[in-house]
């Protein structure tokens, strides 16, 4: 028979029927090779066909202690106390990841059995094997942790479960920006676990919104410029947030952590979504538009056309990578047209009045040219009454 995905009763019978007539087969040889095939084919049909439930935790400890003739004093120095272990076996307190190291090694327990939840300390052996440490303290001063609302020495406790529940779904390839280098922009100097933690944490924020389908390729040059015009009205911030969800893209806003030198973020959730998320590190208008221009334009550039899935920018890094310049450019020229840009004749010298007249020539926040001309020239102290400070938080109503 010619091997092929078993699906049925009847075909999971023909492969069996199959493996008995080859079953003396000499490895290496063509029939050999089908032999393994179906063996395989057939395990697989069988661990979905007929699940093995795992067995009760509890239930579990109590039969290898009754095998190695244990006592409950002998699970103190894996569970931590006597009253603990107590509990523990009367199931009323669960098993913390930590516990379930110390039994796992030292009762031979699977910890896939101890702990109900294979996936999620699957994602945490994950995250420790790339030497990432969530900053648990500030995750809880932050309240990322949904649902829990005890004292931070509780949450050290059991800051295993908590992480894992933080991770959920998402797991650990998700959760690493170091994980493959190749395929992301990570910011250099960065505190890799707060990079993670916070790029979690932003797409558990984008989960909790229900938006249209994206569909790959909306975020054109054309698009970015019709979002333009938004920045010339007063709720323009708010209203670019909706004209993105409007088309299937995440907007989310997060403080960035402590040692993360972070801007802002453009990636795609696991059912391809694009999601913009932005530090707001600097409450200004000018800052906001070019920052939301710069990762729109990687979704544009990057995210649709090379399948690439993570851009984390810190944009006061001036540095030569390639897509960043794209990214750069992109965004300034949806923003000002060049020829409009050439023709304004703008510079540091010029008055206000000029730069509000430019901007209201164009339909956009003065913003927008004045935090340019700070840019390009690097003087942050001109044109302080046209950037916008104190503007995007308000709008928001962020703290």
């Amino acid at each position: 028979m010619q091997p092929r995905l078993i699906k049925t009763e009847a075909d999971h019978a023909a492969a069996l029927a199959r493996i008995e007539e080859l079953f003396a087969a000499a490895p290496g040889t063509p029939e050999g090779d089908e032999l393994d095939l179906l063996v395989t084919l057939v395990e697989l049909y069988e661990e979905k066909a007929y699940p093995v439930d795992l067995p009760d935790p509890i239930a579990a400890i109590r039969f290898r202690m009754e095998q190695k003739g244990l006592k409950a004093k002998d699970l103190i120095p894996y569970i931590g106390s006597g009253p603990k272990v107590s509990e523990v076996l009367a199931g009323k307190r669960s098993l913390s990841l930590s516990m379930i190291r110390k039994l796992a090694v030292g009762l031979g327990i699977s910890p896939d059995v101890l702990l109900r939840e294979p996936k999620a300390v699957s994602s945490l052996y994950g995250l420790e094997a790339q030497g990432i440490a969530f900053p648990v303290a500030e995750m809880v001063k932050r309240g990322w942790f949904d649902g829990f609302s005890g004292t931070l020495v509780e949450a050290k406790e059991h800051s295993d479960e908590l992480i894992a529940g933080f991770v959920g779904a998402f797991g650990s390839a998700l959760a690493i920006p170091a994980l493959n280098r190749q395929r992301i922009k990570p910011v250099d100097g960065s505190d890799e676990s707060g990079l993670a933690a916070w790029r979690i944490r932003v797409m558990n924020l984008a989960c909790r919104e229900t938006l249209p389908a994206y569909k790959p390729g909306a975020a054109t040059f054309e698009f970015l410029e019709a979002l333009t015009h938004l920045s010339y009205l007063d709720s323009g911030p708010l209203l670019a947030r909706e004209f993105l969800n409007k088309s299937g893209i995440h907007l989310v806003f997060e403080r960035h952590l402590p040692k993360t030198h972070l801007d802002g973020a453009a990636m795609r959730l696991p059912n391809g979504a694009p999601v913009v998320a932005l530090t707001l590190r600097y409450d200004r208008l000018d800052y906001f538009w070019f920052t939301l221009f710069h990762e729109l334009a990687h979704i544009a550039l990057h995210l649709d056309t090379d399948h690439l899935d993570l851009f984390l920018d810190d944009l006061a890094e001036k540095g030569s990578d390639k897509l960043e310049k794209q990214a750069d450019r992109f965004a300034s020229e949806a923003l000002i047209p060049p020829k409009e840009w050439i023709a304004s004749g703008l510079t540091v010298e010029s008055p206000e009045s000029r730069i509000v007249t430019f901007a209201e020539k164009l339909r956009i926040s003065p913003s927008i040219p004045a935090g340019r001309l700070r840019f390009e020239s690097g003087n942050y102290k001109i044109f302080t009454k046209l950037v916008g400070s104190g503007k995007v938080r308000e709008v928001f109503e962020l703290s």
